[in-house]
């Protein structure tokens, strides 16, 4: 199955059909709203559990996981959810938990009240919000590959160089992780999706080199 029948055939096959995939496309363009109210709001959002913000950024990673577990026993799914996700983990479960994964992992390099925080956590996470929806839609537009990978080095390098200005994250991260986050979107396999993939590579990239910036 090539590309384009492969994003074809998630249409087809999500519940609400075309209805519901545009559901999931905006659900997951929503997600870019999650580091805004961790690093504006985490404080006062946590406040109402008596618990810190990193604290509940991994009470909402713990819950996902739970809740992920019983969907699955019982094959429920949520309208924008494929078929195939009936009965394994949901391209939504593992976008929760890498989300949550990523905040928690880089909360050494960052603070939640400064206007700089976030400088390596957002542009990750934004990458794959705004990035993966668009290399999707080009295939799913009959766009070739090489124009396909050329949208999501671009509009995940503009994302960093995005954060280099108002966050002060390093211009050259994006030429790494650009190109970086594209690749991790092109894998498809059934045990891992792309939203894991998308975030916890670049992760692993900026963990390593973390302690020299």
């Amino acid at each position: 199955m090539s590309e384009i029948e492969y994003e074809a055939d998630h249409v087809k096959h999500s519940v609400g059909g075309r209805s519901g995939h545009i559901f999931r496309r905006f659900f997951h363009m929503g997600m870019a709203a999650i580091p805004w109210a961790y690093y504006v709001h985490g404080e006062s959002i946590a406040d109402l559990i008596s618990v810190t913000p990193l604290q509940f950024v991994s009470v909402i990673g713990i819950a996902a996981i739970i809740l992920e577990i019983f969907r699955m026993k019982f094959g429920i799914l949520i309208v924008g959810q494929r078929e195939y996700e009936k009965h394994q983990t949901s391209a939504l479960a593992w976008g929760a938990v890498s989300i949550a994964l990523t905040i928690v992992a880089l909360s050494p390099w960052e603070g939640s009240g400064d206007n700089h925080a976030g400088w390596l956590t957002i542009p990750i996470i934004l990458s794959l919000t705004f990035g993966d929806p668009a290399m999707g839609e080009a295939r799913r537009m009959g766009v070739d590959n090489r124009t396909v990978y050329a949208i999501g080095t671009i509009i995940c390098g503009l994302i960093w160089i995005g954060c280099g200005y108002f966050l002060g994250t390093p211009y050259w991260m994006a030429l790494l992780m650009g190109p970086l986050t594209m690749a991790a979107e092109l894998p498809k396999l059934k045990w891992i999706d792309d939203n894991a993939t998308m975030l916890l590579i670049p992760l692993a990239v900026v963990l390593i080199i973390a302690p020299f910036l």
